[in-house]
């Protein structure tokens, strides 16, 4: 879309062919009119004519020096201006968006500083220094926030040593039950011997029995009984 207003401006074009020509506004009233409604008409026809070559949609604007309205639009003008301030109210969001994310962005970092700032002077604090600039009342809330860290950790403390304890219990239980069950297999294992040497000492002591026998020599009613040791 093309705004021209009645007024011309002092510029210089260049043109191919002809060198530098220099533009500057028609001091006479007649031939400054007459140039313009030439140039009007050329500037409305090569808009339409853009639009239907193209197939582009031209709309276009003149007020003459006495603000007078001439206007051309290949739909409607109304249209095509609501698309106009759209398009160009989109392009300006996005040329802020940029400063508006670097200006956030310098915020967020600045307030980020002023908090570590802060955790940082209260942290020298707990740790007993910098207290020239402490209140009676900062230096209750501190002490009172001691107290209560070193509550937490003692109560810590204590449940990491009961959980230890337990531990330590439940290794004790599991060792006296394996100690159980070795004295057990031991005891079997001595017993089992003791009876297998019992029977191979009574087998021995059978072996080592003497035996007696009785032979009787000569006829019978006469015979000498002789013992014989086997």
């Amino acid at each position: 879309m093309v705004f021209v207003r009645g007024w011309v401006w002092n510029f210089v074009i260049y043109q191919m062919g002809r060198g530098k020509t220099e533009m500057r506004r028609i001091e006479n009233a007649t031939s400054r009119q007459v140039t313009f409604s030439k140039r009007r008409n050329g500037l409305l026809k090569k808009a339409f004519e853009l639009s239907v070559l193209c197939d582009a949609e031209v709309a276009l604007i003149v007020f003459s020096p006495r603000g007078k309205l001439y206007e051309f639009a290949s739909s409607s003008m109304q249209e095509t201006i609501n698309r106009y301030m759209a398009h160009s109210k989109n392009i300006n969001i996005e040329k802020r968006m940029p400063e508006q994310n670097a200006q956030q962005l310098k915020l967020e970092v600045a307030a980020m500083a002023k908090k570590i700032e802060l955790l940082e002077g209260y942290k020298r604090k707990l740790l007993g220094e910098s207290l020239g600039s402490c209140s009676m009342f900062e230096l209750h809330e501190i002490e009172s926030q001691l107290e209560k860290s070193l509550r937490n950790i003692r109560g810590k403390k204590h449940h990491m040593l009961a959980e230890q304890i337990a531990e330590l219990k439940e290794k004790e239980k599991t060792l006296t039950e394996e100690n159980l069950v070795l004295r057990h297999k031991a005891e079997f294992s001595l017993e089992s011997n003791e009876n297998r040497e019992t029977v191979e000492n009574d087998e021995n002591g059978e072996e080592d029995i003497e035996v007696e026998t009785e032979l009787f020599i000569g006829r019978p009613g006469s015979r000498r009984q002789c013992n014989i040791n086997a």
